[in-house]
């Protein structure tokens, strides 16, 4: 088998490649908390009476700069939100640089100044980091590593019947940004990448209702929140049911998804949080969401049920029910 590009799409082809290539091969995984085998969004350690979490990613993104954000800011943005949405506060990241031989030197500083800016938004320090120079033609990659500090480290498979599936804010708009930039399609109003840190709003909730009372969070990224409330259904066992007039999706990316024959549900967020919360304090974690300035969109999008087991059912604008099958692979590559 030859690698391709849908092997590192987060959709269906990218998940058998870990199971079937990765997994099969890697057989110390597990430190004694969440291990490799939940392909979680970290893995958790147990350290004194909390739990040390622990995740790394690798970031490649074109063009790097786009609007609402750059390569710098995704590749802070994304580990800090992988270590959120585990319950993690955010303590320390390091980053390693590949860069191509002739890449220019001020535009690095762009992008190290946009790390270091997200960096102090959350705040959680950068204190380590690795540079390689090498004559491919890969432009600029990043691999960032984070380890966060959770009381109470939260899995992306603990959705419970009966509870409420909210949303952050309004979906695909990472992913629809990237290819209008990349493709020079123009709109009335500019299509802004999401991408940003999510730690505030998940600590909002926390402080709200309760750690205990969060069953469940992903970040959507690659496939979006299709792949995201998919992958949460399948570990949970249960189902997901959602109503399509619910979900929050803004008018330039309805307009883009229309004319480029791409759902917005399937396109990657780099700043949103799908959360799983007990359905009694649904409205307050809502409304705990809504006051944070990256949250005034957020939405209750639907719940989770017993009656469509590892499924997820959409009900569309129009009544009809139909199950929202995750992407084979991301329809907008190299976003993240």
């Amino acid at each position: 088998m030859k690698i391709k590009m849908e092997h590192g799409a987060g959709g269906e082809i990218m998940e058998r490649f870990i199971k079937e290539i990765i997994l099969e091969n890697i057989h110390l995984r597990n430190a004694g908390g969440i291990g490799l085998d939940e392909l979680d969004d970290g893995a958790t350690v147990p350290v004194g009476e909390g739990h040390l979490v622990f995740t790394i990613d690798g970031h490649t993104v074109k063009p790097l700069f786009f609007p609402g954000g750059d390569i710098g800011k995704l590749s802070v943005s994304g580990t800090v939100n992988d270590l959120a949405v585990m319950g993690a506060k955010p303590l320390a990241l390091a980053n390693a640089l590949i860069l191509e031989a002739g890449t220019d030197a001020d535009m690095v500083k762009k992008i190290i100044a946009s790390m270091d800016e997200v960096s102090r938004e959350v705040p959680v320090p950068i204190i380590a980091g690795d540079t390689k120079v090498v004559d491919d033609k890969i432009g600029v990659v990043i691999a960032t590593a984070g380890i966060g500090m959770a009381e109470h480290p939260i899995s992306d498979a603990g959705s419970k019947p009966g509870d409420a599936v909210i949303v952050s804010g309004t979906v695909g708009q990472h992913g629809m940004a990237i290819i209008c930039a990349r493709e020079s399609i123009k709109f009335e109003s500019e299509i802004k990448s999401d991408v940003g840190p999510v730690w505030n709003i998940v600590k909002s909730v926390a402080d709200a209702v309760g750690w205990e009372h969060i069953h469940a969070m992903k970040d959507p990224t690659r496939g979006g929140i299709s792949m995201a409330l998919n992958e949460m259904a399948r570990k949970s066992g249960y189902g997901v049911e959602i109503k399509e007039e619910d979900i929050p999706v803004s008018p330039e990316v309805r307009a883009a998804g229309e004319m480029l024959g791409i759902s917005p549900f399937d396109v990657a967020c780099e700043g949103r949080v799908v959360m799983v919360v007990d359905k009694d304090f649904a409205e307050d974690a809502l409304y705990a969401i809504q006051k944070q300035p990256n949250g005034k969109d957020a939405a209750i999008i639907g719940k989770i049920t017993e009656t469509y087991p590892k499924k997820v059912v959409l009900e569309t604008v129009i009544g009809g029910k139909r199950f929202l099958e995750p992407p084979i692979g991301d329809p907008v590559p190299r976003v993240c």
